[in-house]
């Protein structure tokens, strides 16, 4: 594989990344808190389908970015509702949400635009384009970093930098802010949180809010940065991967982004069958290499990746003693 091949397919490893990174972090800080959100597919499509179609009738990706975080905020306190108020099943919520997302959101994209469940492909200032940062165009000539400078780094979207920001950022907040610790605590004692007169119920519908504003940006950025426009299932199970990913990174920011840019990698590679076929000398079935993020998926799922031990009050309802 020459150099040039490679920034190609690290450039696409980012792109394809960036949804699934939102998503892990999203489902993070709900199961930090013991909210475990098995929605997180529902919530990104539904994000998508509202900032599709919002910034089709707008023209404006913002405007369509706001309205995908609404919408996805709207799933999320669904789920909370029925996990933390009514205190039920949490897997069962959640899977129930994706069901409901899956329906609801083919119907309205074909009663507002008529296409078939789609929305209007979307251009201009309906979404998002690529972002040069500076010095790209002059730092391109400099060997080896030069190139992956101005090729893998920038060029971009807004969304795909934001995403990267929001690691160190989760990181901070979990693990170096007094909410951070008590959000964590929720998760593994609810019962000692509690005794210390703090509000386990506030605490973990605050973990379920930030995980409905980070999958509305996953959905967001998947209608109006990495496609254009809404369609039926676009999110294609990244939901899943991005739980897999967060048992693989085993609940931790920075090993988030090693685990999904691990999966936008092999995405990449599937998009790539050349490369494949040049380094192994025997073609492959596309197929085959579509399948090879959800393969990893049920590896990391079967515990083949060590021993992932998720927070101790994990999908159990937290009910107050008296």
């Amino acid at each position: 594989m020459d150099y040039a091949t490679l920034l190609q397919i690290l450039d696409s490893t980012l792109r394809l990344a960036t949804p699934l990174l939102l998503a892990c972090l999203a489902g993070l800080f709900s199961e930090r808190s013991g909210i475990f959100d098995i929605g997180l597919e529902g919530k990104m499509l539904m994000a998508a389908m509202c900032t599709g179609a919002v910034a089709a009738l707008s023209g404006s990706v913002w405007i369509g970015v706001l309205a995908g975080i609404g919408g996805a905020m709207i799933f999320a306190l669904i789920h909370g509702l029925a996990s933390i108020t009514f205190r039920g099943n949490q897997l069962i919520s959640g899977v129930a949400l994706n069901f409901v997302a899956s329906g609801i959101t083919v119907l309205a994209a074909q009663a507002l635009f008529r296409q078939g469940g789609r929305t209007p492909p979307l251009s201009g200032a309906a979404r998002f384009n690529p972002i040069d940062l500076p010095l790209a165009d002059s730092l391109a000539g400099v060997p080896a970093l030069g190139p992956f400078y101005a090729e893998v780094i920038s060029g971009h979207t807004a969304l795909v930098y934001i995403a990267l920001l929001c690691v160190p950022l989760s990181w901070w907040v979990l693990f170096r802010t007094r909410f951070g610790l008590r959000l964590r605590a929720v998760g593994e004692n609810p019962a000692s949180v509690d005794t210390a007169g703090i509000s386990v119920i506030r605490l973990r519908y605050a973990a379920v809010i930030v995980t409905g504003l980070l999958c509305g940006l996953a959905g967001a950025y998947m209608a109006a940065g990495l496609q254009a426009g809404f369609g039926r299932e676009m999110t294609a199970g990244r939901g899943y991967i991005a739980l897999a990913a967060l048992i693989f990174a085993k609940w931790r920011p920075w090993a988030a982004l090693q685990a999904t840019l691990l999966f936008g990698f092999l995405q990449a590679l599937a998009l790539r069958p050349d490369v494949i076929e040049r380094a192994l000398h025997f073609p492959i079935p596309t197929p085959a290499l579509d399948a090879l993020p959800y393969i990893l998926t049920v590896i990391v799922l079967a515990g083949f990746v060590g021993r992932a031990t998720p927070p101790r009050a994990g999908g159990e309802p937290y009910v107050k003693e008296r």
